[in-house]
C-alpha cells in the first residue's frame, strides 16, 4: 500500500466510512464524524500510521484532506 492509499484508509477508518467514500473532498465539520473529538482521533491514527508526531499548530491547521497532504509533506510523507 502506498502512502496515499494509507492516508485515505486512515480517514475511512477514523470516521468509520465506507471503502467507497470520497474522502478527498472532506473538510473539518463537513461530516458529523469530523468534529473536535473525531479530529483528535484522526490525528492519532495518522501519527501512528506514519510514525510521526505532529506539532500542535499542524494539528490545528489540519482542516481538510488536501490541507493534511500539505502538512504531512513537512514530515517527509509524500502522498503522490
Amino acid at each position: 500500500m502506498n502512502n496515499l492509499d494509507l492516508y485515505k484508509k486512515v480517514f475511512i477508518d477514523a470516521f468509520s466510512l465506507s471503502d467507497t467514500s470520497d474522502v478527498e473532498n472532506l473538510e473539518y465539520n463537513a461530516i458529523m464524524e469530523w468534529d473536535s473529538v473525531g479530529h483528535m482521533g484522526l490525528i492519532a491514527e495518522l501519527e501512528e500510521a506514519f510514525s510521526i508526531q505532529m506539532d500542535m499548530n499542524d494539528v490545528i491547521d489540519f482542516g481538510s484532506f488536501e490541507k493534511g497532504k500539505e502538512i504531512l509533506l513537512k514530515y517527509n510523507i509524500d502522498l503522490k
